[in-house]
């Protein structure tokens, strides 16, 4: 007996459409290995008629007033929690990840970030008015930039189409935005919810994979490209945009450098530096990846890490006590068996190393040390559930070490020394960092790189003034 596949559409114009063509791909479930639906292969007429829709219905959304954008905003926040059990379910297909932590740590933070950005809506504010010279007055005003042509990733689907979708529409501009060709079904059910909500045109969805996200930034309407995604991916978007001077947001890939001193709490970093290395399978740009110990505890530090890791499960989506699932895709889990098989002969895997199962795209939690700074896997992102450690013998080492990669995103900090938390975070070169934690985000704060990881700011003000344009306006008194 043949399973019938889940059609998936895309959403133009306020309607569900398949590709002009009639292209589709196959989506995996990557719990299961298994195909579970198909979705459009988008083409160049589909994000023609797409950004034709996004252009169509700005000139009314731009117009319309900040408190009535964030009525829409919070009708959207509103119609995610009463539709969660459904975003979980195809979050859940999409990615493979446990229920119960996609329950817990996903729906709650994006109903919130969507209501923040309801809020900043009505913030949109430029400068009072000012005389700077005789005779004439000056405004500032703050507008929407227009079409954003916005790429969202495969670890986050949910979350990071909120990311890009809430501040945009917050500030008045219309939205096409892709999901990733592996993980589109949340998406899709994104734009059924907002469908509901919003003016046809305003929010569209189209599906596909690298191409069409090449048609959308190269397309002459949008005015804006947002993109979170590989390095790679970031640079031929920067290229393309340069072509016309599109606006680019960039938020890409991470190395995050975990510096431990010999002043802290050993249990509690082992616990939480293994809890934000091996979340959704390590499969997040600020996970907790690098870790950098200090000589005097480091024989210590890695022996308990490794028990750590031990003890972490990887499961099914309905497994309760696992802490993550699979790998998003074939490829993925190929790259990151890649790393450990090309290993230096001085690494030494601690724990782990290796597939789960035969059946979807399993990695169990990994430990290697004994790693030198200009290692692969010490340079490059994995995106797995991969703990590298180094040791370092002082404050200016670990610097070294935790600033000598490509990478700008996030970064930790683990000691009681205020003094020297204080000191670390002022020099470390990354868009973030955290004093004795890792992972945790607000919606009130910026979350975004320097150097290969990118630039603009998701989440927080500055994220919203992102999607925003300055315009000075002059006026003779006269």
């Amino acid at each position: 007996m043949t399973t019938e596949l889940r059609r998936l559409r895309n959403y133009i114009n306020g309607e569900f459409r398949d590709a002009a063509d009639g292209r589709t791909i196959d989506v995996v479930n990557p719990a299961t290995g298994e195909v579970y639906a198909t979705s459009p292969l988008s083409g160049q007429s589909d994000v023609d008629a797409a950004m034709d829709a996004a252009a169509a219905a700005f000139p009314a959304w731009r117009d319309t007033t900040p408190a009535e954008r964030q009525k829409v905003l919070l009708k959207i926040a509103d119609a995610f929690e009463e539709r969660a059990e459904d975003l979980i379910a195809a979050e859940v297909e999409n990615t493979g990840k446990p229920v119960a932590l996609t329950a817990s740590e996903e729906i709650p933070p994006m109903v919130d970030q969507i209501r923040f950005f309801a809020g900043a809506a009505r913030l949109l504010e430029g400068r009072s008015a000012g005389e700077y010279m005789e005779g004439m007055t000056s405004i500032v005003r703050r507008e929407p930039v227009g079409v954003c042509a916005q790429v969202a990733p495969w670890n986050y689907p949910m979350m990071m189409a909120v990311w890009k979708f809430a501040p945009a529409l917050a500030a008045g501009n219309t939205v096409v935005l892709k999901p990733s060709d592996t993980t589109p079904a949340s998406t899709v059910l994104i734009a059924e919810i907002i469908g509901q909500i919003v003016p046809k045109g305003v929010f569209n969805v189209i599906c596909g994979d690298r191409e069409t996200g090449k048609a959308m930034v190269e397309h002459p309407t949008p005015a804006m490209a947002s993109i979170t995604g590989s390095v790679r991916a970031g640079m031929q978007v920067a290229e393309s945009a340069a072509k016309d001077v599109k606006r680019v947001h960039l938020e890409l890939g991470g190395k995050a450098p975990v510096v431990v001193f010999e002043d802290t709490d050993i249990d509690k970093a082992v616990e939480d530096i293994s809890v934000a290395g091996f979340f959704n399978a390590g499969q997040d740009c600020t996970a907790a990846t690098r870790v950098l110990v200090h000589e005097s505890i480091h024989d210590e530090f890695v022996a308990r890490l490794a028990k750590a890791a031990t003890d972490t499960k990887t499961g099914l989506p309905d497994d309760e006590d696992v802490l993550y699932g699979p790998l998003n895709n074939a490829n993925q889990l190929a790259q990151v068996t890649g790393f450990i098989e090309r290993l230096p002969a001085h690494a030494k895997v601690e724990s782990g190393g290796h597939r789960v199962g035969d059946k979807g795209y399993f990695y169990a939690p990994t430990v290697v040390s004994g790693l030198k700074q200009d290692d692969e896997i010490v340079q490059n992102e994995v995106f797995g559930p991969v703990i590298t450690v180094q040791s370092f013998r002082d404050e200016q080492q670990a610097l070294e070490f935790a600033n000598g990669v490509e990478f700008a995103l996030a970064s930790s900090v683990w000691t009681k020394d205020h003094a020297r938390a204080m000191r670390m975070s002022k020099s470390l070169d990354f868009g973030c960092v955290w004093i004795n934690t890792h992972i945790p985000l607000v919606a009130e704060m910026p979350h975004g790189g320097y150097k290969k990881s990118g630039y603009g700011k998701d989440l927080s003000a500055y994220g919203f003034e992102d999607y925003t344009r300055i315009k000075h306006v002059m006026t003779s008194l006269g």
